[in-house]
Order: structure tokens, then C-alpha cells, then sequence
């Protein structure tokens, strides 16, 4: 699933999201070509958002 294709305003667990990163660098071998490199970006600021919405549901 590319994070392209997550529907606007809907947050994946941030484990999930953290495990499609771990995924992308296992398959890249440590070394990110551009596009690669463009998934990963945007992974992080999905992981972020889901992290920070985990934070507000735990306050």
C-alpha cells in the first residue's frame, strides 16, 4: 500500500506505519533511491500525525 493511497484525514496506528518504514529500508538495502525516497517522507509525516494523535488520545 503506498501512503499515497491513505484517504485524507484517515490516521493508521503509528505501528503500522512505523512497520511500512522499517519494511521500505529492509527492501532498499539502507541505501534510498528518489523515489524511495519520496515514500519515505511521506511515511514520516503520516508516523508523525498518527503519534501526535495517539498523544492527544491518551491526555
Amino acid at each position: 500500500m503506498s501512503p499515497t493511497s491513505v484517504a485524507p484525514g484517515s490516521v493508521r496506528p503509528a505501528a503500522e506505519v512505523n512497520e511500512q518504514i522499517r519494511a521500505l529500508w529492509l527492501r532498499a538495502g539502507g541505501s534510498l533511491s528518489a523515489e524511495e525516497r519520496a515514500e519515505y517522507e511521506l511515511l514520516v509525516v503520516e508516523w508523525a500525525a498518527a503519534i501526535r494523535g495517539e498523544v492527544v488520545e491518551a491526555a
